[in-house]
């Protein structure tokens, strides 16, 4: 990956929507040879899709809750029963794996405290854990889906 397959992911970071012309415009390059590494890219698995970002609290999603879990089960069995259980709830938006105090960490995006407690509920059915800690969140300081391109060797 050189500069300008760095710039492309860059821009496109910013606006998925942009066409190829503005991209190309954006980066200094003519649009083919511009297409011709965003097809690489995508090729070579540097860009994971193209999303649209919507307003959570727009659609009315307005409870964030990130889960702490931890768990005694630590083989292939759990971990396999976890990963499909979690794949059933799209309140789950996002689940990793800690080292550390917990296990896993959720962020569930809801409507309210109440559909928070259902999904609750039916999730600790589906799943045998050790502790379940919620946190709410308050306030989303910042939010951002951009990666830190500058961090990359060769970056600027």
């Amino acid at each position: 990956m050189d500069e300008f397959d760095r710039k492309i992911l860059s821009v496109i970071q910013d606006d998925a929507s942009l066409s190829i012309a503005q991209v190309s415009e954006k980066v200094g390059l003519s649009t083919t040879p511009c297409w011709r590494r965003l097809q690489k890219l995508e090729r070579e698995g540097y860009i994971d899709g193209r999303v649209t970002l919507l307003n959570q609290s727009r659609i009315g999603l307005e409870l964030t809750v990130f889960v702490m879990i931890r768990t005694s089960q630590h083989n292939t069995a759990w971990l396999e029963k976890f990963n499909n259980v979690v794949s059933l709830f799209p309140e789950i938006v996002e689940v990793n794996r800690l080292a550390g105090e917990y296990d896993y960490l959720l962020k569930v995006i809801t409507k309210s405290n109440s559909s928070y407690d259902a999904f609750y509920k039916k999730f600790i059915n589906l799943i045998e854990l050790n502790d379940v800690t919620s946190c709410f969140s308050m306030e989303q300081i910042k939010r951002s889906t951009r990666l830190p391109l500058d961090a990359v060797d060769g970056g600027r």
